[in-house]
């Protein structure tokens, strides 16, 4: 699943999308004293009031919005579990029968409840419906149809939300004219800052993929491990933030574990390139990185007596294996919007990757400093620094 896909299957989801159609929805709430399911209902989704459905809208989109491989996992299911998900998920996509499709879903939020242990009540929303995606490109040209080159998706969502007490509050009654303590003690479902969950099937190649889930969550590069294997029984996968470590232990294992500036800007730059010729050829997999392309990329930001088999050996060393791939999106910030944080006791310092090279640590009257250079006057709460001949 790439991020083409993702981004316009959460298109679909807002009010009166002519190609959505929500058929059910189903509400479990959970309490956290007895960790057991209070109440449930099931509506047909038509039924539930507009407000409402703006409401679970706006928490479905929000639950599929972020990065791949940061907040959105796309796993592959184990082949060896027991009582498979997978079977169950499948079974609850094709049955036609709403009270069926609705206790199934109820034996996945057992197995949430499971040797887990939850902080506040939480609430477990489940839908099931149909979405379009293209099958070819679309030429905006034509008067066409879009529902003409779409091609029609089943599918389950799940979204988990945690709930908050609502804040003791003074209200002014304007028709008794007199402070009033507020009472209510209803907790508020926070659907706006959905926990985590699932859409499946997931979607390869504009078709549906019975084999894989993709898992959501709201903290990133944070997959909640519980819910990955025992309730999807999806196998682990590396976050972004894990391929960024496995990058960066690589790279020492390399080249040493000091580099100038210089380098790791030319190391930002060579991968940048690669990503951006990825994009200019319009390929819908995320451009991944062997030990072929680091030696090359390496190489080609100064790293003297690199060999493949020294890098070959590099990947053996860290990961256990030499065919293994990174993406390249995923070890190294990007130059648009994202910066390296350079932090010391002092300060904490935000350069972009292309301008990494205009930053030195230097040694100083026997201290190490950081050194930038810049190109024009420093000013500090309206303050021109003066210039100092060192």
């Amino acid at each position: 699943m790439n991020k083409k896909e993702v981004a316009h299957i959460r298109k679909q989801f807002k009010m009166d999308h002519d190609l959505l159609n929500i058929y059910d929805i189903l509400n479990v709430y959970i309490t956290k004293e007895t960790n057991e399911i209070y109440h449930w209902e099931r509506h047909p989704f038509e039924l539930v009031d507009r407000e409402k459905q703006e409401l679970y809208m706006g928490n479905f989109k929000k639950l599929l919005t972020g990065e791949l491989d940061q907040k959105l996992f796309e796993l592959k299911f184990q082949e060896q579990a027991e009582e498979p998900a997978q079977v169950m998920l499948h079974q609850a996509l094709v049955t036609g029968d709403p009270e069926e499709w609705q206790d199934l879903m109820l034996l996945l939020v057992e197995r949430m409840l499971a040797d887990a242990k939850y902080e506040r009540d939480m609430v477990v929303t489940f839908v099931r419906g149909q979405y379009y995606l293209p099958t070819k490109a679309r030429n905006e040209a034509t008067e066409e149809s879009e529902k003409n080159e779409v091609f029609a998706h089943p599918f389950i969502l799940c979204s988990v939300n945690s709930t908050e007490k609502q804040r003791k509050t003074l209200l002014f009654d304007y028709v008794e004219r007199e402070f009033k303590y507020n009472v209510i003690v209803d907790p508020v479902v926070k659907l706006s800052t959905p926990e985590q969950g699932f859409l499946y099937p997931s979607v390869t190649d504009n078709y549906s993929d019975v084999n894989r889930v993709l898992y959501c969550t709201g903290k990133s590069n944070f997959p909640d491990p519980h819910f990955v294997e025992n309730v999807l029984n999806g196998e682990r996968s590396v976050t972004a933030l894990e391929e960024r470590a496995i990058f960066e232990d690589i790279v020492k294992e390399v080249a040493g574990e000091q580099l100038d500036s210089a380098t790791i800007a030319h190391v930002y730059e060579e991968i940048n390139r690669v990503i951006e010729i990825n994009e200019e050829s319009h390929e819908e997999e995320p451009p991944k990185l062997d030990y072929k392309d680091l030696e090359r990329v390496l190489t080609a930001s100064g790293v003297e007596d690199l060999t493949s088999e020294k890098v070959e050996r590099a990947f053996e060393t860290i990961v256990d294996n030499k065919n293994y791939e990174m993406k390249a999106t995923s070890v190294m910030p990007k130059f648009t919007s994202k910066s390296i944080k350079i932090e010391t006791k002092v300060a904490t310092i935000s350069v972009s990757p292309q301008d990494l090279r205009y930053v030195k640590q230097v040694n100083f009257q026997g201290r190490r400093c950081i050194m930038i250079e810049v190109d024009e006057d420093v000013v500090i709460e309206g303050f021109t620094l003066t210039t100092e001949v060192l």
